[in-house]
């Protein structure tokens, strides 16, 4: 996986985010700010303007660039939970020209550090972690089991799905949504949704 794979991961990042912006904005508005689609949006068109402007010659360079934009274009949350992810991915891949998938697998679990990190939180409490982390263990799994590229990045983005459903009974621990109490049960968390959208982007980058 060279540096275009990882551009055509952040342009299918882009348009699968476009392609679901209201139904994240609807998610956020039942336990948020009814912003999380809107933000997002905002975020990755910024990003792929970015990459246009200034292509980077590494992965790395790649999700350093789109979380650095990230932080810098999207509010809320999402935007630092999102861009120390991707700029600790980057960094996790540092100088490389070619990644393994076992190498991603690494990147991912480095992403996934930064966020708990940052936001404190872990599976169960109703946020993007209960999306990522099933996802970065599907990965390291069909990775270690000798799968395809192709299919451990399958793996990970049908973990991402069911994570992210998974989110619907529980009831919020963290962020805003955790305000609302036990009227959060029932919603899907948007932060948890936006992983998955994200996931099956990088699927689709695999594929093309």
């Amino acid at each position: 996986m060279d540096t275009r794979f990882f551009t055509t991961w952040m342009e299918e990042a882009t348009a699968a985010v476009r392609a679901g912006r209201d139904h994240l904005t609807r998610l956020d508005a039942a336990i948020g700010d009814a912003d999380h689609g809107t933000n997002l949006d905002r975020g990755f068109t910024a990003v792929a303007e970015a990459l246009a402007a200034r292509p980077p010659v590494t992965p790395g360079g790649v999700l350093v660039l789109a979380g650095s934009t990230l932080i810098r274009k999207v509010g809320g949350a999402s935007g630092p939970l999102y861009g120390i992810a991707f700029r600790e991915m980057g960094k996790s891949l540092g100088e490389a020209t070619e990644v393994s998938a076992a190498e991603l697998a690494a990147a991912l679990e480095a992403g996934l550090a930064g966020i708990r990190r940052l936001g404190g939180a872990e599976e169960g409490d109703k946020t993007m972690v209960d999306a990522l982390a099933p996802a970065v263990r599907a990965l390291a799994l069909a990775v270690q089991e000798g799968g395809t590229p192709e299919d451990a990045l399958e793996a990970a983005a049908a973990a991402a799905e069911e994570g992210a459903k998974a989110t619907i009974p529980l009831q919020a621990r963290k962020g805003r949504a955790s305000y609302l109490g036990p009227r959060s049960i029932g919603h899907e968390d948007p932060g948890a949704a936006s992983t998955a959208l994200l996931l099956a982007a990088l699927r689709t980058a695999a594929s093309r």
